[in-house]
């Protein structure tokens, strides 16, 4: 079995880390031969380049995929994805992300690949956009959605998006939620020494936040309501874990606003630093309005840290309201379940225990590897003879 997947950019991110653990799990099963298409990556997002590299040929950079729209570099990008697919005929383009996914999938029906499979890692439409971004990538979806053997969702509320703007037929998906190393966040414990490091005192109830500082991931909502939240619970400390074109902003909102002692930004980190972080932490908030399912909600569960989430995408399939989390209405003030929690300790150890035991036995990487060769496996049995 030969597989290339597909995907605009490696930066440090839950759907880059997602394929390439899934393209170094699936080089381990017997008679399994994969390739890594990526763009470049470059920017305060950082890079998962040099982890692939570090696999003897698995990634190949496409020098003209890039994120923007970009007309004369897309049309070379789907040139140089032809070129790659007839140099090494797959029998499997598993594609990722909105301009991969739609140029990957146009490229691998043009050269002949039999099975062609795009996972949906978050909306690439939707009403956060404006009113053409968002007709010309739901036409572009439904163009692509044509060439497209199956689809992969990390959510259920994925498959519900695509489907009603007319993507696909219900038998077309198959939800394999996005797993991750578990062990590291299983064992995760309050380390003493990074606490201090990072300036938190004892009793201090830390809400965490693992975000890009980039637009719509709702880091807005809680510096609206961090105000109020500290009026009410002057312990609370805000730890901001990841970086982006947003990080001036808020750092400067933070000093206007004189609350420098409650937030922390740690910047960009490696993501093997991820779980001592979440450590650290009381409670995890996630504020997005566009995610397909935020990885940071079952790393956090994992880790038994209690979540706050709005009820956006695929939230409310992880942040079970009153059984691992606290689940509003997105845009909402968050202040009164932040103090809700901060003043209830009982209720986060329940929240935390009980989302712990959902996520183990649904988030592992070898869970979604496995789950990921059966789809492929099924799909290839499932060819018409002649096609074989």
């Amino acid at each position: 079995m030969r597989v290339t997947h597909v995907i605009t950019r490696l930066i440090i991110g839950g759907a880059q880390e997602n394929t390439l653990a899934t393209g170094l799990g699936l080089r381990r099963l017997s008679g399994v031969s994969v390739q890594l298409l990526s763009g470049p990556t470059g920017g305060s997002e950082g890079s998962l380049e040099p982890v692939a590299a570090q696999v003897p040929g698995l990634l190949r950079r496409i020098p003209d995929l890039v994120r923007p729209v970009h007309p004369w570099r897309d049309l070379r990008a789907f040139r140089q994805l032809c070129r790659c697919f007839r140099e090494w005929p797959p029998d499997i383009v598993h594609t990722h992300s909105g301009k991969a996914g739609i140029l990957g999938r146009l490229a691998a029906r043009r050269t002949g690949v039999p099975l062609i499979i795009h996972t949906i890692h978050g909306p690439s439409f939707g009403d956060f956009q404006g009113g053409l971004p968002n007709l010309l990538y739901r036409g572009a979806e439904r163009l692509a959605g044509r060439t497209t053997t199956h689809f992969v969702s990390v959510a259920d509320a994925m498959t519900c998006q695509y489907l009603a703007a007319g993507i696909g037929r219900p038998e077309q998906y198959t939800r394999i939620f996005s797993g991750f190393p578990l062990e590291a966040f299983l064992t995760a414990r309050p380390d003493p020494v990074l606490r201090s490091q990072l300036g938190l005192r004892p009793g201090d109830f830390v809400v965490g936040k693992i975000a890009r500082l980039f637009k719509l991931k709702g880091h807005e909502y809680l510096f609206n309501a961090a105000p109020a939240i500290i009026a009410r619970c002057p312990r609370v400390k805000f730890l901001l874990v990841g970086d982006g074109p947003e990080r001036e902003k808020f750092e400067r909102r933070v000093v206007e606003s004189r609350l420098q002692s409650h937030f922390i930004f740690t910047g960009l980190v490696p993501p093997e630093r991820i779980p001592s972080l979440v450590g650290v932490m009381d409670a995890l908030i996630h504020l997005s309005l566009r995610e397909g399912l935020p990885r940071a909600l079952p790393q956090a569960l994992a880790a038994a840290k209690p979540v706050i989430a709005y009820d956006c995408d695929g939230a409310r399939e992880v942040c079970l309201d009153g059984r691992t989390g606290l689940l509003l209405p997105p845009g909402t003030d968050v202040a009164e379940a932040v103090h809700t929690l901060a003043e209830d300790p009982g209720l986060c150890e329940r929240l935390g225990r009980d989302g712990q035991a959902f996520v183990r036995t649904r988030f592992s990487v070898e869970t979604m590897v496995a789950d990921t060769y059966s789809l492929y496996q099924r799909l290839l049995a499932a060819r018409p003879a002649k096609t074989r």
